[in-house]
């Protein structure tokens, strides 16, 4: 005999995690996940850094509310969520003109050496600053709203991968793993899955499509400064702070990939390492690990946040890219929203709140899930 539920959230990442914790106690939710252990794939392999400048401007958007959001409840938690942590972009005058946008300011050549002196002088022409940027502690931000699911009366399901998905009259039969589920609204937060999980539900997909992104923990002999921001070369490179004597680095790469446990190319974090060597004075030595995820995209590089116009009851939450953790509130509590209001054919939010006001910009840059 199947369960009953009003939503089945499918994945077990930040972005279905946080819609249950915004669910929780609100309507009879499950949240299933195919592997063992939650936040799996993409969610435990986060640069773990919230940057208000990276993005198109309604991403941009969704982070400050995101930001807004995690530090309500910062006062409730045993250690923060956020801490302060400068985000620095260099690379030469017209990538660092293109890329620097309204929360990052330029500065002088001079200032960025000061900020990072392990950067070469020759290495760099131009840079930009965001200060508003944070470090994120993605295993206690995930941890917090599964608490927070839990205690809401979300059944969390692992080890049950979706095998089966079908419109019956008004609602959706799912099979997942050992488990039957029934409801009346299937949320796709299934990431590199996504499309996968709407041929299996017979939704036609939306051309989602994963890309690499390789980083790695590494000893270095000469430490970054105690507050040295994460630095990012337009396009090629990224590296911050991890701990006292470690660096985390990556190539900054996208690379198309299908659905998979993804894992480092041979070779791709040693090629790194002698770059990074060149262009700073760290002393790069050791691997102490490596690892890369998948960043979900659509072709338009903005989040997919919604009802489907052509499947009654099956909702989009994918495609959030390299945005996932900083964008992931947000878009919880606009998702929260709309699926609400479709069930009781109410406005989603209060006129003029902040979620009504990023749910407009999202709306404005997508109409439709099909548009």
């Amino acid at each position: 005999m199947s369960a009953t539920y009003d939503v089945v959230i499918v994945g077990g990442g930040i972005a279905g995690l946080s819609l249950a914790s915004a669910l929780a106690g609100r309507c009879r939710v499950a949240l299933v996940e195919a592997e063992q252990s939650l936040g799996y794939h993409t969610s435990s392999r986060s640069a773990r850094q919230l940057i208000p400048s990276y993005g198109p401007p309604v991403v941009q958007e969704l982070t400050m509310r995101t930001l807004e959001l995690i530090g309500t409840h910062e006062g409730t938690r045993p250690e923060p969520v956020l801490s302060p942590r400068r985000f620095m972009l260099i690379g030469d005058e017209d990538a660092v003109r293109e890329q620097a946008s309204g929360f990052m300011h330029r500065i002088s050549h001079a200032e960025a050496l000061e900020i990072c002196p392990a950067l070469k002088p020759d290495s760099f022409e131009a840079a930009g600053l965001d200060s508003g940027s944070f470090a994120c502690n993605a295993s206690l931000l995930l941890e917090d709203h599964r608490e927070r699911a839990l205690e809401g009366g979300v059944d969390i399901i692992t080890g049950a991968r979706v095998h089966s998905a079908q419109r019956l009259g008004t609602g959706w039969e799912l099979g997942a793993g050992q488990e039957g589920l029934e409801a009346g609204v299937v949320v796709n937060a299934a990431g590199a899955w996504a499309d996968e999980l709407a041929v299996l539900s017979g939704v036609e997909k939306l051309g989602l499509q994963p890309y690499r992104r390789t980083a790695a923990i590494v000893d270095v002999e000469h430490p970054l400064p105690p507050g040295c921001p994460m630095v990012a070369s337009t396009g090629s490179f990224y590296f911050r702070p991890d701990g006292r004597r470690q660096v985390l680095i990556s190539p900054s790469e996208t690379v198309p990939s299908g659905p998979e446990d993804a894992r480092p190319y041979p070779g791709d974090v040693e090629a790194l390492i002698t770059r990074l060597n060149a262009v700073t004075t760290m002393g790069i030595g050791n691997i102490s690990r490596a690892w890369t995820g998948l960043r979900t995209e659509a072709s338009d590089g903005i989040p997919v946040v919604g009802f489907d116009a052509e499947a009654p009851g099956f909702f989009w939450l994918a495609g959030q890219g390299g945005y996932g953790f900083q964008t992931s509130s947000a878009i919880a509590e606009l998702a929260a929203g709309l699926i609400l209001a479709g069930q009781a054919a109410g406005e989603p939010f209060p006129a003029d709140s902040p979620a009504s006001r990023t749910a407009a910009a999202l709306a404005a840059t997508r109409m439709s899930i099909r548009a």
